[in-house]
């Protein structure tokens, strides 16, 4: 259990003299009380950025605290007399010249004022600095001291050498190890993981592109070629960035509409083994763009959220109704306005459209929310949500159980009732390996899941970042700004599951994975982008606590196939290829097609000697189902049951095997 903290406070109001903190080497000796910065005019800007957002400050305030013993520490501006400011501060352990980001924060207070809570030890000195990459006009700050908290959590503090905004932690090269990927308009760094420990930094210089990720990132394999491309949300536009077969070049595609986007997804969203890219758009309905599956992305508009206003924040796709394919929630913020700030749930109708029913589910709230955790926080099999405050201006933070019918809300109780920190980045991983799924939150604070869907605050001292695992221990990490938090780990075991779909889309993004073991069963779903802005591993992790066996790990396919694995090593990352359990030989002809796709009744066969052509259909067990001819060209399919199949059609060339899906 994490021991709760109770705050001793004492109050101290000091106006500080112009000029006295304009560097780090003059920077005041404070303690616990309240202060007020006139104005943010130091010479020296703080570096590194420790915080959110880019390295736009011209000018800084800087503070040292140092605790006589171990103590938690609060650092906020997010006062009564600060309303309508703007701020944002950075904490650094280490010496004038050889600072280290150890915590800051930029947002995670109420609007956009700052708050941070973690943990110092005695003797320590700790450099507070505030910038004016918002504003310079004075403000009051306040520093608060409480007891030391039991962190079920460690971190280890690394930095890398990166470029640009760091986005991304995701195996970029297909070999099993996560990676850091960084970018700016014209270059993507990555530090490529090696297998005996440390990175490989590589710079890829590219042709400056019209958009940058300045709001989100994603990743995926959109063409097919077995290495991640990159989706750029920006400001005012999207771009899709292309790797070559060796990872060596990328290539860009940009779209000239304007789009204010906000979260980024990569998923199949028709279901035909293509990834496609949606993008939440803040002031229109949102856009998505369909993969063709040769090369081409058809702009989209509309269907998937058509709200005129916007605000779209914080999309994430997961299965919440178990039924095979891939809904959407959509986090939505917009001040007082409850029409374009009510969330929305978008069910999949399994035939390419949607069907919005937040309200059916209990989950249309006019929230101020930026995003939105969903995992099996209380290991049922399905999908609950944590809806996350960036505002208490219109309720705080929603814990929403998964009934199946509809979800219900037991925020009382479960610690989030209680949790005061804001944050537009919500996000849900197994940071200590025991089984249950916990939430990475505002103010610098992982909420460690108890079991039983109760959650307790686990200061880490760092806001959210990109999640995986940087040195292949089984401990998930972070990475946020050029700063990698390694996760200093536990003796639970784990197990990291790849997916590589066949049929299915390259990363298999939408697989359902269950897993069983002794204590029971877990689920993760397969994803390209969570949380707000950030690319966590597509790698599934889980926590096995002290279980030492995997009974069982069981693959459901957005193609419908089952893969069941029984024989299944601990403590590793595996790789599970999608396979279809057929003896048939399959000779594969280009020019053989199947449509449409999914079926009604029937279905269309064309290519060469295909006319009367003998065929069989299996099912996604291997199973023969229907044994005939074609009549001409056509094949009467209203006997099958919905769901997906294999059609083999016997031609002069040999036999040739083609997926479908029927309603």
């Amino acid at each position: 259990m994490i021991a709760r903290f109770t705050l001793v406070v004492t109050t101290l109001c000091v106006t500080l003299a112009a000029n006295a903190q304009n560097d780090c080497a003059t920077a005041i000796p404070i303690t616990v009380g309240t202060y007020v910065v006139d104005t943010v005019d130091g010479a020296q800007i703080p570096l590194p950025v420790c915080a959110t957002g880019g390295n736009t400050a011209t000018n800084g305030e800087w503070y040292t605290y140092t605790p006589s013993e171990d103590r938690s520490l609060t650092v906020t501006t997010d006062l009564p007399e600060n309303l309508d400011l703007d701020t944002r501060f950075h904490v650094y352990t280490g010496t004038c010249g050889n600072l280290v980001c150890y915590d800051g924060d930029d947002d995670a207070g109420s609007g956009y004022l700052s708050y941070a809570l973690f943990n110092v030890l005695a003797g320590v000195t700790y450099t507070i600095a505030f910038d004016d990459r918002w504003d310079a006009d004075g403000f009051t700050f306040q520093l608060i001291e409480g007891e030391p908290f039991l962190e079920a959590v460690t971190f280890t503090t690394q930095s890398l050498s990166t470029q640009g905004s760091v986005r991304a932690i995701v195996d970029m090269d297909s070999d099993g190890l996560d990676d850091v990927v960084s970018v700016t308009t014209s270059n993507i760094n990555i530090n490529y993981q090696l297998a005996g420990g440390g990175f490989n930094t590589v710079n890829l210089p590219n042709d400056t592109v019209a958009n940058s990720p300045s709001w989100s990132l994603c990743a995926g394999d959109l063409d097919g070629n077995g290495r991640m491309d990159l989706l750029y949300g920006g400001g005012s536009g999207v771009t899709l960035m292309f790797a070559n077969e060796n990872s060596t070049a990328f290539s860009d595609s940009s779209y000239a509409q304007y789009v204010f986007c906000q979260r980024t997804n990569m998923v199949d969203i028709n279901n035909d083994g293509h990834l496609d890219a949606f993008l939440c758009h803040d002031v229109a309905p949102n856009v998505y763009l369909m993969n063709d599956g040769e090369g081409q992305f058809i702009w989209n508009q509309g269907g998937l959220g058509d709200t005129q206003g916007g605000g779209n924040y914080g999309s994430i796709w997961t299965d919440f109704d178990n039924d095979g394919d891939q809904d959407m929630f959509i986090a939505k913020c917009r001040g007082g306005n409850p029409v374009v700030s009510t969330n929305q749930l978008h069910r999949n109708n399994g035939d390419g459209t949607f069907t919005e029913v937040a309200a059916l589910f209990n989950l249309a709230d006019p929230m101020q929310t930026w995003s939105s955790a969903w995992g099996d926080f209380d290991n049922d099999g399905d999908m609950d949500a944590l809806v996350g405050a960036s505002s208490f201006a219109a309720g705080g933070h929603k814990l929403m159980r998964n009934d199946g019918t509809t979800f219900t809300d037991i925020t009382a109780g479960s610690g989030w009732d209680e949790f005061l920190g804001t944050s537009i980045e919500h996000i849900t991983h197994d940071f200590n390996n025991d089984g249950w799924l916990d939430v990475m939150s505002g103010s610098g604070t992982i909420m460690i899941n108890q079991g039983g869907m109760v959650f307790e605050a686990n200061p880490v001292g760092f806001d959210v970042g990109a999640v995986g695992d940087l040195n292949d221990d089984g401990a998930l990490d972070l990475m946020n700004s050029s700063t990698a938090r390694i996760n200093n780990g536990n003796s639970n075991n784990w197990l990291r599951i790849r997916t590589v779909g066949t049929v299915s889309n390259p990363n298999g993004i939408g697989a359902r994975i269950i897993l069983t073991t002794a204590s029971g069963q877990q689920i993760r779903d397969v994803r390209s982008g969570d949380g707000f802005r950030y690319m966590s591993t597509i790698t599934a992790h889980f926590g096995l606590g002290t279980d030492e066996e995997v009974l069982q790990v069981e693959v459901r396919w957005p193609s419908g196939i089952v893969n069941v694995l029984t024989d299944v090593d601990i403590n590793t990352t595996m790789t599970i290829v999608e396979e279809i359990s057929t003896d048939v030989r399959e000779s594969i002809l280009s020019e053989v097609l199947v449509y449409p796709v999914p079926a009604n009744d029937v279905i269309q066969v064309t290519g060469s000697g295909v006319t009367q052509a003998p065929v069989r259909v299996f099912n996604a067990a291997g199973g023969l189902v229907l044994q005939g001819t074609l009549s001409g060209e056509r094949l009467d399919v209203s006997t099958l049951s919905s769901g997906f199949y294999l059609l083999e059609v016997g031609t002069a060339a040999g036999a040739v095997r083609r997926s479908f899906t029927k309603h």
